[in-house]
């Protein structure tokens, strides 16, 4: 199996998962967390957990669940430092590759009542830690404000003003048409 690029991996075999079902739940360490806050470009990571129902699908799985975190930022109007709190459900069906495929390729098996493709499994496994992280990413908000922080820019008095008005005249200055 090909090692996952998240910083965090919690690997699921699903040979392993009963017919009963697994229920998973799972936090990173702090040390995840950093490399995790890295890869998204936060200030901070201080809490990140994933929480899962597996539940086998002939040789595929269903996996539905919830990945919460609370995420330092800095705000892109006052650049303070700000937390948010992210909250993603997850709801996705995995299926092995089959033999054939159209044009060289594999294709996923079907999924009953899901319309979109299944998630390719890789080896028979799935990585939840990989899961949590895509959809942790998928959640944070690339422009977090300050509650009640607004962008207003300065009037310059002068309803006629151009915005290249400067480069107009400073271009007559230097002789330039």
């Amino acid at each position: 199996m090909e090692k996952s690029k998240s910083p965090w991996s919690v690997p699921i075999v699903v040979e392993d998962i009963p017919d009963t079902g697994l229920h998973v739940e799972t936090e990173p360490t702090a040390d995840i967390r950093i490399d995790i806050a890295k890869l998204a470009g936060l200030r901070e990571l201080p809490r990140l957990s994933g929480t899962f129902d597996l539940t086998r699908r002939g040789a595929g799985v269903r996996v539905v669940g919830d990945v919460n975190a609370r995420v330092g930022q800095t705000c892109v109007v006052t650049l303070d430092p700000i937390e948010t709190g992210v909250s993603e459900h997850i709801d996705l069906v995995f299926a092995p590759a089959r033999e054939e495929g159209v044009g060289g390729k594999p294709l996923a098996g079907g999924a009953e009542g899901n319309e979109e493709s299944p998630e390719l499994l890789v080896d028979g496994r799935l990585d939840l830690g990989a899961i949590a992280t895509e959809f942790l990413l998928l959640g944070i908000d690339p422009y977090p404000r300050k509650a009640g922080a607004e962008f207003t820019t300065t009037a310059t008095g002068d309803p006629s003003a151009k915005p290249f008005a400067a480069l107009e005249s400073l271009k007559k200055r230097m002789g330039g048409g």
